[in-house]
């Protein structure tokens, strides 16, 4: 029996017409409020999932970071993400400006504080706190997910087309 290599020509096509509907549809800004909604709700559901499965038993001992024996909490990195972008912005050139680590930085730093926001509003380490905990989570992400839809609002249509449409 012989094998035929498979053809990845209408792959390829669909991801063609996928990249110019993205640069047809959205400006630099958009593609940039797109990239990091992306980002923020990736990383907010990433964390939510790596932090159940922590408290669960399984990873480090202690749960989560620890420095010198201290919790680190990791709004504590996503203050610094968002440092590290407003320096970009206010000294970095366009071309730094422009690159897409800055919206993926941004997003993902702010999700790194929302998840946290709790510790910050109430300077208690209420995270696990049961009241409300589910519908605050579910809440975050839905509000993601919509950013996400809304940010990208004219390109979702083009992207359906370029990756269905017969190549």
């Amino acid at each position: 029996m012989t094998t035929r290599p498979l053809d990845n020509a209408p792959h390829r096509s669909r991801w063609r017409r996928l990249r110019a509907a993205w640069r047809r549809k959205l400006d630099p800004s958009e593609q940039s409020a797109v990239v990091s909604w992306g980002a923020f709700t990736l990383t907010f559901a990433g964390v939510r999932a790596l932090t159940h499965w922590i408290r669960r038993g399984h990873g480090p001992a202690g749960g989560g970071l620890s420095l010198h024996g201290r919790h680190f909490h990791h709004y504590n990195l996503g203050i610094a993400a968002l440092a590290g972008i407003g320096a970009v912005a206010v000294r970095g050139s366009e071309k730094q400006r422009r690159h897409p680590t800055v919206p993926i930085s941004y997003g993902v730093g702010t999700a790194l504080i929302v998840d946290e926001l709790a510790l910050l509003l109430d300077l208690e380490d209420v995270y696990w706190a049961k009241e409300g905990r589910t519908s605050v989570d579910a809440a975050v992400i839905i509000i993601g997910l919509g950013g996400l839809m809304t940010a990208g609002f004219e390109f979702w249509p083009a992207a359906q087309r370029a990756l269905t449409e017969p190549t």
